[in-house]
């Protein structure tokens, strides 16, 4: 009796191992959608759209890009959490909604280590401090001094409560025992438009949704986060520079399905990013925003999320910070 039921049970996971790969070779037979936690017109938003199209053309089916901004990346990647896990609905993973914003918000509707399955990480990108020209500051010495001349004068918008952008620059003002206020919006593109039209003075943004506005003059860039100085920035530090290397963080931008996704799709998708990154002119568009392709394995991005998140709830342990 007993070898039977062994035997019933294995030929019940042949069946399903058996389901689950002539699932995987018929993925994908409709489009996909890929969910954006922000705005239009960030970095995340930006990723996701170049990104998008060539990769739709791998996989033989449109991929669709939708914004669900709210909660400084909560709503969106909730919405990714609770998708059904057959690879139809996909969600950009970034350090805001999978580290930053769950390590400072205890009521994040999901765990961003077992809610979700990794599938790669497009890209890392470099932050940014950057103002409004009007500021009186225009360097890194002149930013900080004036910061600490006048406590509580000034304030600085980000992407959202608990996004990297919030998180880092509380870290900064605790590492150089500045005050400015805070100001979320719903995402790094509305935040843009008001620094750019000086409702706010500062902004901590990525660096790729910010550069148009640099390049352009209409903000100026005080200081970066990334392993060495950036191009197109010759002359801007990075926080390492400046004594600040805890602040040194870059963002990563990749793709994220629910938890229980299967293998063959997972590698199917991974490999169908990977491939479309080869191509000289979608990874000249992910470089010229001042992003580097990353493309790594499932594992490897899971590890990621993982360091990030172990990071950042140890940044609001240390610090203190609460929601606002």
């Amino acid at each position: 009796m007993q070898r039977r039921q062994w035997s019933a049970l294995a030929g019940a996971a042949a069946l399903v191992a058996v389901a689950g790969q002539s699932f995987a070779q018929g993925y994908p037979t409709k489009p996909v959608e890929l969910s954006v936690p922000f705005a239009p017109g960030g970095t995340t938003d930006i990723v996701a759209r170049v990104i998008a199209d060539p990769l739709g053309k791998v996989l033989g089916q449109p991929v669709v890009v939708i914004n669900r901004a709210g909660g400084g990346g909560i709503v969106g990647a909730a919405e990714t959490a609770r998708a059904p896990a057959d690879g139809y609905k996909l969600g950009v993973a970034t350090v805001s909604s999978t580290a930053a914003n769950p390590a400072i918000n205890p009521k994040t509707p999901y765990d961003p280590i077992t809610d979700f399955t990794p599938i790669i990480n497009i890209a890392a990108t470099p932050n940014v401090i950057a103002v409004n020209p009007s500021f009186p500051a225009k360097n890194y010495a002149e930013f900080v001094a004036e910061l600490k001349k006048n406590p509580g004068k000034y304030s600085y918008a980000s992407s959202g409560t608990g996004g990297i952008g919030h998180l880092l620059m509380e870290l900064y003002k605790s590492l150089t025992t500045t005050f400015v206020t805070h100001i979320p919006y719903r995402g790094a593109g509305p935040a843009l438009n008001d620094v750019v039209a000086g409702q706010v003075p500062i902004i901590f943004d990525n660096l790729p949704s910010a550069m148009p506005f640099i390049q352009s003059g209409r903000l100026v860039p005080i200081v970066v986060s990334a392993p060495t100085r950036v191009a197109g920035l010759p002359n801007v530090p990075t926080f390492k520079e400046v004594g600040l290397e805890p602040v040194n963080r870059m963002a990563y931008y990749g793709i994220l399905g629910p938890k229980g996704l299967p293998k063959e799709v997972v590698d199917k998708i991974n490999a169908g990013v990977k491939k479309a990154v080869e191509d000289p002119a979608v990874k000249k568009r992910i470089e010229d925003t001042g992003s580097l392709i990353v493309a790594n394995t499932p594992d490897q991005f899971s590890a990621q999320i993982k360091a990030e998140f172990d990071v950042y709830k140890q940044v609001v342990k240390k610090q203190n910070l609460k929601l606002d």
